[in-house]
């Protein structure tokens, strides 16, 4: 197998540390949060020249309800202001933005926001934003079985059916292709139910800053050193090559 000559075109990131990054410098964990925001406008806004088409952000999980309620309704707050705040200038960068994540559970007005930022920017075509909102990758598959499920039992649909491509078009991310590649700042070493089905075979990168200290120029070293990774998708080197 040769070695990647190109850099990833979707890129997904585990923006974590948020918290950590605040507690350190004796300020209170929201802090971090709004750091963390103002890194968010810059990796997205260098994404175009990078060569990134795609961008996956894991900004809320499914698991993140068990933190603290003033830490919870804070991000939500956080999360009004950025949609209501970089809905213009996603436009105007032709930025097409997606919400992936189980939309239920969050209030109403963010709903209607998501929905609006969505179809406001549904035809931007030079980089699209996936935003993990509410999102847990084992619980996205259980939704999809579900539905699966249902048109099963509705007659819609044979078992014989089911197979790896119809599964992937009943998740959230069925408009996107795979990650190439997955980023986790803060020093932590585990995906965090983050896209378990769809990052089968992306390559990982860990870094120890934690994300309000992860620069637009970090990111492009980390995308520069995917193309020196081998990818084998399973296979094996043919016998006689490099390795």
């Amino acid at each position: 197998m040769s070695r990647s000559t190109q850099r990833p075109t979707h890129v997904a990131i585990i923006m974590d540390g948020n918290g950590r990054w605040a507690v350190r410098r004796g300020l209170p964990r929201v802090a971090g949060h709004k750091k963390g925001v103002q890194r968010v406008r810059e990796i997205v806004r260098s994404c175009p020249e990078l060569g990134v088409e795609t961008l996956t952000l894991y900004a809320f999980s499914t698991e993140n309800w068990k933190r603290p309620v003033i830490e919870v309704a804070a991000l939500m707050r956080l999360f009004r202001i950025y949609i209501r705040m970089e809905a213009v200038k996603l436009i105007e960068n032709g930025v097409r933005v997606r919400f992936i994540g189980e939309r239920s559970a969050l209030e109403e007005d963010i709903r209607a926001m998501m929905l609006g930022l969505e179809q406001a920017t549904k035809d931007n075509d030079r980089l699209t934003l996936q935003i993990a909102l509410n999102y847990g990758g084992r619980d996205e598959i259980v939704r999809a079985m579900r539905n699966m499920g249902e048109a099963v039992a509705h007659g819609a649909l044979s078992p014989d059916d089911i197979n790896e491509a119809l599964l992937s078009a009943h998740l959230d991310t069925h408009a996107c292709s795979d990650p190439d590649l997955v980023i986790r700042t803060s020093g932590e070493y585990r995906t965090s139910n983050f896209l378990p089905w769809q990052a089968a075979y992306s390559e990982y990168a860990f870094v120890p800053e934690c994300w309000p200290d992860f620069t637009p120029k970090q990111f492009g070293e980390i995308l520069d050193a995917f193309g020196l990774r081998e990818r084998r998708f399973g296979a094996v080197e043919a016998q006689g090559s490099s390795a």
